[in-house]
């Protein structure tokens, strides 16, 4: 388990976990006449770079919004070329990420996603469970909401069952039974694409954390960006509303 403690307010800023909503792969393949899908398939590749150099930076953690429970609303065909994507990357991208190292976690509502698309992501999951590199979140069928919904179900249960009492819920309680159990905050959210909001995720665990935003779209983000976002974080004093 990797501690959630926060370091002193006055300490200076180091980045272990960094979040990354992943906006603009559509926009991208507008403005240059493609299809969409070919922004997402750009966009899977932008993320196995990202991936393979967050270690250098220091990055212990990187947890990306892949695909939100919002996402089922578009339309039928781009949803089923997203799943077979999704398919793709796990299995196209399994040796590479496996021989840098990272580890492959799958957070959200996966039971949802197609036969096809599971499996392929549970192989990837098992293939890099032994690595102890960079731990790469897949934010997949997510949404903050139904976490927390989820969250608070299961933490009444044992309450109800006798398995937690009501008065040692706390902060690090409640974040137990959260998707994200045993890991640290995010202490930078990196957003593409421009939009300047949350979109539904991880809205408990970023009570704190530094949000940086770039108008490029995720498919033309790449390493250079990334040091670019940690760069800006370092030079912050992190207070945690002191």
């Amino acid at each position: 388990m990797i501690s959630r403690a926060r370091p002193a307010p006055d300490a200076p800023a180091r980045v272990r976990h960094v979040a990354i909503i992943m906006d603009g792969n559509r926009r991208w393949a507008r403005e240059r006449n493609l299809p969409s899908i070919e922004g997402h398939r750009v966009g899977a590749r932008v993320l196995r770079e990202v991936a393979q150099s967050a270690g250098r930076l220091g990055i212990e953690i990187l947890t990306v919004f892949a695909f939100s429970e919002e996402n089922w609303k578009r339309a039928p065909s781009e949803v089923a070329l997203l799943m077979a994507l999704m398919a793709d990357f796990a299995s196209s991208e399994r040796d590479a990420l496996a021989a840098a190292g990272i580890r492959v976690r799958v957070i959200g509502r996966a039971d949802r996603l197609p036969d096809a698309t599971a499996r392929a992501l549970d192989e990837l999951v098992a293939a890099t469970a032994g690595n102890t590199g960079v731990l790469l979140n897949l934010a997949i069928d997510y949404g903050a909401r139904t976490e927390l919904s989820d969250a608070m179900r299961a933490l009444a249960t044992d309450v109800r069952n006798g398995r937690l009492a009501l008065e040692a819920i706390d902060d690090d309680t409640l974040s137990r039974y959260l998707y994200t159990a045993g890991l640290p905050d995010p202490d930078l959210l990196i957003r593409t694409g421009g939009e300047l909001r949350l979109s539904n995720f991880l809205l408990y665990q970023i009570a704190y954390t530094e949000l940086w935003s770039t108008p490029n779209h995720w498919p033309s983000f790449d390493a250079h960006a990334l040091a670019d976002a940690v760069g800006a974080f370092a030079n912050r004093q992190r207070r945690f509303g002191s």
